[in-house]
């Protein structure tokens, strides 16, 4: 997948979830997501910050919030921006197709990033937000050999995992098997429909 692939992928899936967050009620937009203390809203707010990231003066000041935590950090910026957001779908439709970058990232992790975002918001709603088993084979690849934040080749040793709705396969052992999509979500310890004997590994 080339650089225009990627970015097209993290365009479609910023639309996608500024559509179904115009579906949204305020109860909806305040409820769980699949990151644990974070609020649907936050998340969204996450996704739209991406490109518009506070200023070097402005991030040390949230480091100093933050007393060195990244999660932390990534967090209360989020929670900031979404009380401050009355409108998150227009907000993250309005930067969907921009390439802006914060000065920490590039766009293979901005491109599993928001493929997973995604999930964490529609999926907690009983929404579906759907993503092409390439694009996700990109990013599940992308996850499983970085290291930091998820250490998923670390998490997942002893387990063969296998794609059943592409040929991305990554591991050695008992297989655990499930679409590309939800393997994803395991690399990055979100919950996840998978079956297989390697279940009994995790």
């Amino acid at each position: 997948m080339d650089v225009d692939q990627h970015w097209r992928i993290i365009a479609e899936q910023r639309r996608a979830i500024a559509h179904l967050l115009t579906a949204l009620t305020p109860q909806e937009l305040d409820s769980p997501s699949l990151c644990e203390g974070w609020r649907i809203r936050d998340v969204a707010a996450h996704v739209a910050l991406a490109p518009q990231p506070p200023g070097p003066l402005g991030m040390l000041r949230e480091a100093a919030r933050a007393r060195g935590s990244f999660h932390r950090l990534n967090h209360d910026i989020a929670v900031r921006h979404a009380d401050a957001t009355p409108d998150p779908a227009a907000d993250l439709s309005a930067v969907a197709d921009s390439r802006r970058l914060p000065a920490v990232t590039n766009y293979r992790n901005i491109h599993y990033d928001v493929i997973v975002h995604a999930q964490d918001i529609a999926r907690p709603l009983g929404h579906t937000i759907p993503v092409d088993p390439t694009a996700s084979a990109v990013a599940a690849q992308r996850v499983w050999t970085m290291g930091w934040p998820f250490w998923a080749k670390r998490r997942l040793r002893g387990i063969t995992l296998v794609a059943e709705d592409s040929t991305w396969t990554a591991g050695s052992g008992p297989e655990v098997r499930g679409t590309t999509l939800d393997l994803l979500l395991l690399l990055t310890g979100r919950p996840s429909t998978v079956t297989g004997p390697g279940l009994a590994h995790l």
